[in-house]
């Protein structure tokens, strides 16, 4: 296996190579490596979802705390991202390209897939076309994307949505989510908002604490 040092690790972000140009990604590294590295994707890019956002940052925290290896990454278009807004068809395809990048970084690893909110349906939209251990989805937006067009992940998935999202309609992710066959694993927060505020914090307890026993 690879060294740690042979992933970059730490506050400088670096350029992977992408299909519309280089992406700008953040790479985490965990104290006690667990053999997993988990691709995260940000929000939408529009409306000014970034791989900084303070959720996916928890995220990221909360993996690495379980001994996952992390990598947030911009889409394209977005900070020093090269390429333009794509509807998530580009960026399942930027997400792709920082997969098959970690995978020659960190040869025999497993891989797990997260996103929030826009980016939680880019990551579903990949995981038929990558071999993915645990699915996160965080606040899917399923009025505003059609989770139906792509198969329903076969892998483990945990779903997690707040019931006062004033973004993306928590009924109908509910709803979405009692048709789906097996069901994920949900956290659901009464009272949380779209960005998690004042809750970052629980998110990143209840995220370990639901995902610690498929981390082995």
């Amino acid at each position: 296996m690879v060294e740690q040092s042979d992933f970059p690790c730490g506050k400088a972000p670096i350029m992977i190579p992408g299909p519309a140009g280089v992406l700008e990604a953040l790479c985490g590294c965990p104290r006690e490596p667990i053999g997993v590295t988990a691709v995260i994707c940000h929000p939408h890019p529009l409306y000014g979802g970034t791989m900084n956002n303070k959720v996916v940052h928890t995220v990221a925290r909360a993996l690495e705390e379980l001994g996952l290896h992390t990598v947030r990454f911009n889409f394209r278009g977005v900070g020093a991202s090269a390429g333009v807004f794509d509807t998530g068809r580009g960026e399942t395809e930027d997400l792709l390209a920082v997969l098959r990048w970690a995978a020659g970084r960190r040869p025999g690893e497993r891989f797990w897939l997260a996103g929030f909110s826009f980016g939680s349906y880019v990551a579903a939209r990949a995981v038929s076309r990558w071999t993915t251990e645990q699915l996160i989805s965080i606040a899917p937006p399923v009025a505003r994307f059609d989770f139906s067009e792509f198969p329903r992940p076969d892998c483990p998935w945990l779903v997690v949505q707040g019931d006062a999202d004033e973004v993306v309609d928590p009924g109908a992710v509910f709803s979405w989510l009692d048709g789906l066959e097996p069901a994920p694993t949900v956290i659901r927060m009464e009272g949380a908002g779209h960005f998690f505020h004042g809750r970052l914090i629980e998110l990143r307890e209840r995220l370990k604490s639901a995902l610690g026993a498929c981390r082995t």
